[in-house]
């Protein structure tokens, strides 16, 4: 009986080879894994040190989808609470009380109101910033920079929002909500004072007015 020393030495070859290639595919997939859950946690400690600070306060500048740029101050208050006065000439007021969100046009007299839990706000504003359950679509982790994507399609739907921190102090430096129809409005802030004492009227949102000023638009 002859035997095919030329046939078995390749098949042994490729054998060889697929073993290989499977180890190294594993080997490698477990170093992924291991550098994905090493990021993982250095994100959400970044975003549980931005949760902990309570109160801040500062200067915002706005780039709406169309690029046009307001400024003016925020103010933010854990949970649930933010407001932006904004710069004249713009007419605009933003409030939210933990429970809705108002985005008044003080010229055209018109109010409209959000449930904060349907706005992707509420990750910004949370009292921890959960990045479990699917909720994180993209990290890019940058000497300089960390960016970290947020979303939850059964809450607002196709609209994210994006923090953008500084690595080093895991300081919030801006964020961008894109909506449903791709369009990006941005915040960036500066002269950030952390754990200040604010006035809760600020965050009051004036409901009696809110129905008023629409009643008034439906009767038109």
């Amino acid at each position: 009986m002859t035997v095919n020393t030329s046939k078995q030495s390749f098949t042994r070859r490729a054998a060889l080879g697929l073993a290989l290639a499977g180890a190294f595919a594993v080997s490698n997939a477990a170093l992924v894994m291991d550098a994905q859950a090493q990021a993982n946690e250095a994100v959400q400690q970044i975003a549980d040190h931005f949760a902990s600070i309570r109160t801040m306060r500062g200067d915002f500048v706005q780039f709406g989808p169309r690029g046009e740029q307001t400024g003016g101050k925020f103010f933010i208050q854990r949970p649930g609470k933010i407001r932006f006065n904004y710069d004249a000439p713009s007419n605009y007021r933003v409030i939210a009380d933990g429970k809705s969100v108002v985005i008044e046009n003080m010229k055209l007299r018109t109010s409209d109101l959000y449930p904060l839990s349907k706005t992707p706000l509420k990750l910004l504003l949370d009292d921890r910033i959960d990045l479990s359950g699917g909720k994180v679509k993209s990290v890019k982790q940058e000497d300089d920079l960390t960016t970290i994507q947020l979303a939850d399609k059964s809450v607002f739907g196709n609209s994210t929002i994006t923090m953008k921190f500084n690595p080093q102090t895991s300081e919030l430096l801006e964020w961008t909500i894109t909506d449903a129809k791709g369009k990006d409005t941005t915040v960036m802030i500066s002269n950030v004072q952390n754990g200040v004492q604010l006035d809760q009227s600020m965050f009051e949102i004036n409901y009696q007015r809110n129905r008023e000023i629409n009643q008034k638009k439906g009767q038109r």
